[in-house]
């Protein structure tokens, strides 16, 4: 439904009636209207009051907490050519509590709690801007989001302003920032005598013989340089900056303040005219303009504002069509239990206006239905919002995860010492049941593992490092299962045994990488030649220790035989048949002793061998491990 541009821009939701008058926190007797109200989102907001004054001071009165405030922040800009000489205050001493005379009768503003701010003038004739702070209520967004079949999204974004200075604000400009920058409470207008040391004369008695210092001649310093002379630009900029300061301590007064006061400007000339979207005004020129400086948002409404006092205001500031869709997010929550066994309905879009949305509730549209609302956290310029919305119960979703060591590579070869690299693997597998009549598109929120990469991963997935999860999306069929796997690797570098399955793995790939030096790998192929040698002849003198074990065992067994039928005369066949056995154990024996010996001799020749080829060897591998 079209509606009137000033309808779309203003919206009043609502005013609070008040029974009697209250204070405003800050006001102008001398008729300094609001003319500018530029909103924070840190509890202050920044007042610009201007008119035409013919008296040679302007009095402002507020409340006692506010006089620090707008003291840290005043700005004053004269446009005559007249200057601001003073801003004055009265203080409350000690003596105004003093109970012993008569009880002084309070004026009016002191009964309220106000105090009063004279600004001094010089003449009487003056057009004045004055710029301060004072607290206010934050500003706060709310969203709508339409959500259609062909991947884009319509966007509106209104921003929700609270009047509770004690003053209408008629016909003000009015800004919305996006951020937070650093306010604080300034005591200004409490006075403050620091504690002073107290100094007593009491005559110069040395008590003690002081040491003396004595210093050795050394060469004399060198001149000090010559400044350069300043540009006559600079030269003339810091003679008037001088004059200005000599002439405002003459005068007797506080220096004026610097006329890029007006905070509202500084943020620069205004983006381009959103484009036309959800419920499009007439005129799109009615719409906030956003700007982006210093890394702050402003959303600048084109069209005078009036926010009584003790109401809220609500106004469009943007509606324009973003990348957007719905869809289903997998992202167990401790505050939803059922969500570790089904995902989430979300609304997934794209801020493309060009500058930052704040944290704010939206309220998601489809088919001209209403599907929920969900909460949008701050989102910078060009990243995309995922909001939930609701549980989605006819999906279910069951994980599960293997650990595993994969691949060898060459890390380092240094002192005759071998480091290698592992992959430590960790494959987490969802199985996704949709039992829906439509099909799914899922998005899984993964936590990542801490210094782990994605090996493989789905076309379309998110790595978010700051939030340590990834977003992996996957498609699943109606009333059917889906399985996705999310690999991550850690690299781990580990020292290693020049004889294991591992280190005989990372060598032979290092020397068939056409990465590797071929120098190096020359020597190590000639090592690795003798280091097979060595692992050839280990293997063989292990088969002939084991065979010489069980034929030690044998002979024992034999001769233990012999001795139970050594007085059986009537055993004599049995009795030669077990000598003989014995005899030929004993000579096979001799021969796996001398075989032994023979293969322990050609090993410590071949391990000396091995460790004088690797001995000078250098390696050190900083190439990335392997990607997908």
């Amino acid at each position: 439904m079209r509606t009137h541009a000033s309808a779309l821009l203003v919206v009043l939701v609502g005013s609070l009636v008040i029974g009697c008058t209250r204070q405003a926190i800050v006001s102008s007797p001398d008729g300094l209207p609001v003319q500018r109200v530029i909103v924070y989102r840190n509890g202050v907001a920044y007042f610009e009051r201007a008119g035409h004054v013919d008296r040679d001071e302007v009095r402002f009165k507020m409340k006692q907490s506010e006089v620090g405030d707008f003291l840290a922040t005043l700005a004053v800009m004269e446009r005559g050519n007249s200057s601001v000489r003073s801003a004055a205050f009265p203080l409350k001493s000690a003596d105004d509590d003093d109970d012993s005379g008569p009880p002084r009768e309070k004026t009016p503003d002191e009964k309220k709690g106000l105090e009063t701010v004279v600004l001094a003038l010089d003449g009487k004739s003056h057009d004045l801007q004055v710029g301060y702070v004072a607290e206010s209520p934050v500003w706060r967004p709310s969203y709508r989001l339409v959500v259609r079949a062909d991947g884009e999204a319509d966007l509106q974004a209104w921003g929700i302003v609270q009047n509770l200075s004690g003053e209408d604000w008629k016909n003000v400009r009015l800004s919305l920032i996006a951020g937070a920058p650093l306010a604080f409470q300034a005591d200004l207008g409490t006075p403050v005598i620091p504690p002073r040391p107290v100094v007593t004369d009491e005559g110069e008695v040395i008590a003690a013989v002081p040491h003396a210092e004595t210093s050795l001649q050394q060469e004399a310093s060198p001149p000090a340089p010559v400044a350069a002379p300043l540009p006559s630009g600079a030269q003339s900029s810091k003679a008037s900056a001088l004059r200005g300061a000599r002439e405002a301590k003459k005068a007797g007064s506080a220096a004026p303040a610097a006329p890029a006061f007006d905070q509202a400007e500084a943020f620069g000339a205004l983006a381009s005219t959103p484009a036309p979207a959800l419920s499009p005004p007439r005129n799109v020129r009615s719409l906030a303009a956003v700007a982006v400086e210093g890394g702050a948002t402003r959303y600048d409404l084109p069209l005078p504002v009036t926010v009584p006092d003790g109401s809220a205001t609500m106004v469009l500031l943007l509606s324009r069509p973003v990348p957007g869709e719905a869809l289903f997010l997998f992202a167990p929550d401790g505050g939803v239990p059922d969500s570790a066994s089904h995902p989430f309905r979300v609304a997934r879009f794209t801020n493309n206006v060009g500058g930052v949305l704040e944290r704010g509730p939206i309220a998601v549209f489809e088919d001209g239905a209403f599907l929920g609302q969900g909460m949008v956290d701050p989102l910078p310029a060009g990243a995309t919002a995922t909001v939930p919305f609701a549980l989605e119960r006819s999906i279910a979703v069951e994980r599960e995860r293997k650990l595993d060591e994969q691949g060898e590579r060459v890390a380092k070869i240094e002192n005759g010492e071998l480091t290698i690299e592992r992959d430590l693997v960790t494959q987490t597998t969802y199985r996704v049941k949709n039992g829906a009549d439509a099909q799914a598109k899922l998005l899984v929120k993964h936590p990542r593992i801490a210094g782990a990469r994605l090996f493989g991963a789905p076309p379309g997935t998110e790595d978010n490092v700051g939030t340590g999860t990834a977003l992996v999306p996957t498609k699943v069929l109606a009333r059917a299962t889906a399985e996705l796997m999310v690999d991550e690797r850690a690299t781990e570098r580990r020292p290693a045994d020049w004889f294991s399955t591992i280190a005989d793995g990372a060598i032979k790939a290092y020397i068939a990488s056409a990465k590797a030096d071929r120098s190096v790998a020359q020597k190590l192929t000639s090592a690795w030649t003798v280091r097979d040698d060595l692992v050839k002849k280990t293997d063989e003198k292990r088969k002939l220790e084991r065979e010489s074990s069980a034929l030690t065992t044998a002979t024992e067994e034999t001769r233990r035989n012999l001795r139970a039928i050594e007085k059986n005369r009537t055993a004599d066949a049995l009795r030669q048949k077990l000598t003989a056995r014995l005899a030929d154990a004993a000579s096979h024996l001799d021969d796996l002793n001398r075989r032994i010996v023979e293969l322990e001799s050609k090993l410590a020749e071949l391990a000396v061998q091995f460790r004088e080829a690797v001995r000078d060897i250098k390696v050190t591998v900083t190439t990335p491990p392997p990607a997908a």
